[in-house]
């Protein structure tokens, strides 16, 4: 698993699997991640908030489109997707923008449809 749209499929994956030492394996110790709400820094930080903190956690992701947004294993790609409650319903849409460096993911940039809370 070495490019950046493998590694956000499995990113993804392993949220919506609440697998947060395998999610911890994907990202780089500097991981952040910038949000509407809030800006993450740091792989442990973000896990614990993952794993601990979230709002909603039976949530499922759905990738519905994977954008290459750069080169090869150190570059970036954006997805567009939606997040859906445990009930199937749409919480939001969504575009990530991952930034990915020695197998890596290193930053993920949310942004989300208007009015939409982050879980």
């Amino acid at each position: 698993m070495t490019d950046p749209a493998t590694l956000a499929r499995e990113y993804y994956r392993t949220i919506d699997a609440d697998e947060y030492d395998a999610l911890a394996d994907l990202l780089a110790p500097e991981f952040v991640h910038a949000r509407p709400d809030r800006t993450l820094s740091g792989r442990d930080r973000f896990v614990a908030f993952t794993r601990d903190e979230r709002p909603m956690t039976e949530t499922t992701h759905v990738v519905e489109t994977v954008y290459d947004v750069g080169p090869g294993d150190s570059g970036s790609i954006a997805v567009r997707g939606r997040l859906l409650d445990a009930d199937g319903a749409e919480l939001f849409a969504f575009v990530d923008v991952f930034t990915g460096r020695d197998r890596r993911l290193t930053r993920l940039e949310t942004y989300v449809s208007a009015g939409a809370e982050t879980g």
